[in-house]
C-alpha cells in the first residue's frame, strides 16, 4: 500500500471498502493515515472500529522502517540508520537551518557507481529500494516528531536515484501529492551523476522538481578518475542533456585538496556552468566519506568560489554539517557494519 501513489491507494481502498459495504466516509478517515497523519499500524487508527482495523491490517499491512541507530550533532544535524524488512539498512540525514528542515534520503541500498569520495560506493550495490521505502524515510521522520516535518527533501543519500527510476518516479509523486506528504515540487531535489535515459524521463515530468548534477570535475579526464560512470555517460553528453530542463540546474562540486580545487579548474568549471545558467554548489569533502582524500582548506575554497563569481557564475560554498557524527553518505552504515563484524569475530574466537 505504501508503495502506491495516493491516487492508486485511493482507488484500491475505495474498491475494498465498497466490497465490504462500508460507508463512503471511511475512505476519508483511512487515506490520511497513510501519509498525512501516518500511523505505525492500523491499530493506531482508533477513530476506526476495531474489526475494520484488523481487516485493514490483514489486507493492507503497513511495512515500517525501524530506526536501527540515530545520532545527533552539536549543530543540530540528525543521522538515522533505517533497518528494512529484509535486514538491509539505509541512511537519511535531517539538516535544520532556520525554518528549513531538509531531509536527505536514500534511493538504493549501497551504490554501484564507486565514486572515490563516497563511503556508500565502498559498500557496493545491494538492491534498489521500493517507492514505499524511499518515501517511508520521510514518513518515519514525520512519525518521530510531527512538529518538525521536513520542509525539503533531497535525493542525495545512498544510491543513484536515476538507476532506480520506477521507484523514484512513484516516490516523487507520493512526496509531492496533496494526499501524500504534500511537499512542494520546488522543495524536492533529485541528485544524479547523469543517467541520460532517465534524466530525460525526469525532465518530462510536469512538476517543478529541482535537479542537481554530481559533477565534481571540470574535465572528462578528471571526472573519469573520480567517477567511473564518466566512461558510460560523458561530461559533454551530460551537459548537453541539461538543456531539457526548464528549471535552473545545480551543479554539485565536492572540493578535494590537490585534485579539483585549483583556480584553473575553477575557470574550466565556469565554462561549463555559465552557458546553462547553473548554480554551483561547492561542498567541502566530508572527511568521513573518503579517509584517503584530503578536504580543501578554507582559503582555497573561498578563492575557488570567488573565481567562479568573477566569471559571472553564481556559486555557494556550503559548510560541512554533522562533523562530530557519522554524517557522510554511507558512513554510519559502513562503520556499524565494521564494528559488528569485529564483535562477531571476537565472539567466534571466544567460542
Amino acid at each position: 500500500m505504501l508503495s502506491l501513489t495516493p491516487d492508486a491507494a485511493r482507488g484500491a481502498l475505495a474498491a475494498w471498502l465498497a466490497a465490504r459495504a462500508e460507508p463512503g466516509y471511511r475512505l476519508a478517515q483511512i487515506l490520511p493515515r497513510l501519509w498525512q497523519r501516518p500511523v505505525g499500524s492500523w491499530e493506531e487508527a482508533t477513530d476506526l472500529p476495531a474489526a475494520l482495523r484488523a481487516q485493514l491490517g490483514d489486507a493492507f499491512p503497513l511495512t515500517r522502517l525501524s530506526c536501527d541507530a540515530a545520532q545527533q550533532s552539536s549543530d543540530g544535524t540528525e543521522k538515522f540508520l533505517w533497518k528494512l524488512a529484509d535486514g538491509e539498512a539505509v541512511e537519511s540525514v535531517l539538516i535544520p537551518e532556520g525554518k528549513r528542515r531538509t531531509l536527505c534520503i536514500s534511493s538504493q541500498v549501497g551504490c554501484a557507481l564507486g565514486c572515490v569520495f563516497c563511503a556508500t560506493g565502498r559498500m557496493g550495490f545491494r538492491r534498489n529500494l521500493s517507492a514505499g521505502e524511499i518515501a517511508g524515510q520521510v514518513r518515519e521522520a514525520v512519525r518521530r516528531d510531527r512538529a518538525v516535518k521536513p520542509t525539503n527533501v533531497v535525493f542525495m543519500g545512498m544510491g543513484e536515484p536515476l538507476l532506480n527510476w520506477d521507484a523514484v518516479d512513484t516516490a516523487l509523486t507520493i512526496l509531492n501529492h496533496a494526499d501524500g506528504l504534500g511537499i512542494g515540487a520546488r522543495h524536492i531535489t533529485v541528485s544524479t551523476v547523469g543517467i541520460l535515459p532517465n534524466l530525460a524521463r525526469l525532465a518530462q515530468r510536469p512538476e517543478q522538481f529541482r535537479l542537481a548534477v554530481s559533477l565534481h570535475a571540470p574535465t572528462a579526464a578528471l571526472r573519469r578518475e573520480l567517477m567511473p560512470i564518466e566512461k558510460k555517460y560523458s561530461l559533454p553528453e551530460v551537459m548537453r542533456a541539461l538543456g531539457q530542463f526548464r528549471r535552473r540546474v545545480t551543479l554539485e562540486y565536492v572540493l578535494i585538496g590537490g585534485k579539483n580545487d585549483s583556480l584553473t579548474q575553477a575557470d574550466e568549471l565556469a565554462q561549463l556552468a555559465r552557458p546553462v545558467g547553473a548554480l554551483v554548489n561547492l561542498l567541502p569533502l566530508h572527511p568521513g566519506g573518503a579517509p584517503d582524500l584530503t578536504p580543501s582548506d578554507r582559503p582555497r575554497m573561498l578563492a575557488f568560489a570567488r573565481r567562479l563569481k568573477r566569471h559571472g557564475v553564481e556559486a555557494v560554498l556550503r559548510r560541512s554539517r554533522g562533523l562530530d557524527i557519522s554524517a557522510a553518505c554511507g558512513q554510519l552504515r559502513v562503520e556499524l557494519e565494521a564494528r559488528r563484524k569485529v564483535r562477531a569475530e571476537e565472539h567466534a574466537r571466544v567460542e
